[in-house]
């Protein structure tokens, strides 16, 4: 029902963009970022208990909840990217998306470092 919901923003939103574009290309561009936010508050409750399962299964497996925490920024950091990325297509600023994703893929390689590194760890351990 959510998927419907959330379907019939974005069409309705597009359709007005489309509309406003041809008068007032500023105004399309606000109108494309409010639907974006609209439609990632719909979406934020979900990531809730996304969280919560991945918290019991980390906690189920004895993993660190610094390596947890450490995967949701990972994975926060991808969707704001991609969240803002598409935005600044939207108004026509492919060279800034550009550098959006260039600097999330950047922040990402910082984060998993550490994961890596224990990954590393650990296989070494394995090894007589």
């Amino acid at each position: 029902m959510d998927i419907l919901q959330i379907s019939g923003i974005a069409l309705t939103g597009a359709v007005l963009a489309v509309v406003l574009k041809q008068k007032s290309p500023p105004m399309a561009v606000l109108l494309s970022i409010t639907v974006g936010v609209i439609i990632f508050l719909l979406v934020l409750g979900k990531i809730g208990a996304i969280i919560d399962i991945l918290r019991q299964l980390s906690e189920r497996a004895d993993i660190s909840s610094v390596y947890l925490g450490t995967l949701l920024k990972i994975i926060g950091i991808a969707y704001i990217a991609d969240f803002i990325a598409q935005i600044c297509r939207d108004a026509d600023q492919g060279a800034f998306a550009t550098k959006v994703e260039l600097a999330a893929k950047v922040m990402v390689l910082v984060l998993a470092v550490p994961i890596m590194v224990a990954v590393l760890q650990a296989l070494l351990r394995l090894i007589p």
